[in-house]
């Protein structure tokens, strides 16, 4: 059994014995009562009509959970992500709200970017929202999704993993972190250097890491190429000196880097300091703009290229980069140019259609909006990522084109577009189901 589908099983397992915790569990036991409206959803609404109150909606307002990293190391992410998602709900509220007339209150925890944290948080919280509009990080949703699922709420995963594809409870978007690596291989191959170079990957020991390597191990099956050295590092570490021999020893001619922007300076300063220098493609997470003009700008200018996701920065012949521009001038003036803002307002435009939708069909319950979302045949983001295949778990197919993007300092956050809309027959050809 590989190690993601025992994390799968252990989840699993997880949600059942809360379950039965739930169940055998007393009156009179000293905790808070449950709203019977935060849960059960025992009375079926009529669809069409007017939403009736239930838990995180009082009949006016609607309000969302945002679990997130505000003052850890992991806040360089977690602001601007979140600064994305106020900024789309300012540009809804300011139209009255969704359907024109309930107006959405963000109710926003700092998680630290801390599992246990992140489940305390989201325990205190779950009866006061409707659903969560962003909780970020891989290991913080893994450490939540047994309850969400316990509880029948739906949560907006701020990571690209490919295990929230087919989860009833979950509302991704974009395309995944292993779609990333699959794209970024291939045009590194066929655009940048051979199947004959030696290639390496280094990451994160977490869920987010393992993900990328999910990646690069079908990549290098379906493209020809070997992997020299794959060292993997924690989350936490400040020094990299060890992970870069491993790759300088190797003589990794080309570097794919699953890791966030909280660690990107320390590794590639322990890559300058010994003269290492391939060619290194970082999955999005790994980027934030003001490296752009650091003491490292021209290693990375030389040596640094990034996979994401939809057009560069500013290009408003996309509507929903004008729309987002216009937004953050509006709503958050003081967010520069940044990737993880553009995810937490394509993210939030996405909540904000399933909210339209339940309130279409009179039912903003947890059980309402589930419905919601599977009666969703696509989800618009303005061409900001791409197309997103919706419905029911079991229909779901994301997007499956990336784009390859190289180091500018003076370019708005810190990139310049190289290549947009690559879709290689190796992500066309990935399943999600295995």
């Amino acid at each position: 059994m590989t190690m993601r589908k025992l994390s799968r099983l252990l989840a699993v397992l997880l949600a059942l014995a809360m379950l039965a915790a739930a169940c055998g569990r007393d009156d009179d036991d000293g905790g808070s009562a449950t709203p019977t409206t935060a849960g059960d959803d025992t009375e079926e609404q009529e669809g069409g009509g007017e939403p009736q109150p239930t838990a995180g909606f009082d009949g006016t307002t609607i309000k969302l959970g945002v679990l997130t990293p505000l003052t850890d190391r992991v806040a360089i992410i977690g602001v601007p992500l979140t600064n994305g998602t106020k900024a789309w709900i300012e540009h809804v509220n300011a139209e009255g709200g969704i359907a024109g007339k309930y107006p959405i209150e963000l109710v926003i925890e700092d998680t630290k970017y801390d599992p246990p944290t992140a489940t305390q948080l989201y325990n205190g919280m779950k009866d006061d929202v409707v659903m969560f509009a962003q909780i970020l990080g891989t290991p913080v949703v893994n450490a939540v999704l047994p309850q969400l699922r316990n509880d029948n709420i739906v949560g907006q995963p701020a990571t690209l993993d490919a295990d929230w594809l087919r989860e009833q409870n979950l509302l991704p978007v974009g395309a995944p972190y292993q779609i990333q690596v699959i794209n970024a291989m291939d045009y590194y191959i066929n655009e940048m250097g051979s199947a004959d170079d030696t290639i390496c990957w280094i990451g994160t020991d977490d869920p987010y890491g393992e993900a990328g390597w999910e990646g690069m191990e079908y990549a290098a099956e379906e493209l020809g190429f070997e992997i020299a050295a794959n060292p993997r590092f924690a989350t936490t570490d400040t020094e990299f000196t060890a992970p870069i021999n491993a790759l300088k020893g190797a003589g990794c001619e080309m570097v794919f880097g699953t890791f966030t922007a909280a660690s990107i300076t320390g590794l590639l300063g322990a890559a300058v300091q010994q003269g290492f220098a391939p060619t290194w493609i970082g999955q999005s997470p790994s980027w934030l703009s003001v490296f752009a003009g650091t003491a490292l700008k021209d290693y990375l200018e030389a040596n640094f290229y990034l996979v994401a996701e939809g057009p560069a920065w500013g290009d408003e012949s996309v509507p929903g980069m004008q729309e987002m521009i216009a937004d953050l001038e509006a709503h958050t003036p003081d967010q520069a140019p940044d990737g993880y803002f553009t995810f937490g307002y394509a993210a939030a435009r996405a909540v904000t259609q399933v909210l339209e939708k339940a309130v279409e069909l009179g039912d903003l319950s947890r059980e309402g909006i589930v419905n919601a979302m599977n009666e969703l045949e696509e989800i618009d983001l303005g061409g900001l990522f791409g197309q997103y295949t919706w419905g029911p778990p079991e229909d779901r197919d994301p997007p499956r084109a990336n784009s390859i993007l190289r180091i500018r300092d003076g370019q708005p956050n810190g990139v310049e577009l190289v290549e947009q809309g690559w879709e290689s027959e190796a992500a066309k050809s990935f399943s999600f189901d295995d």
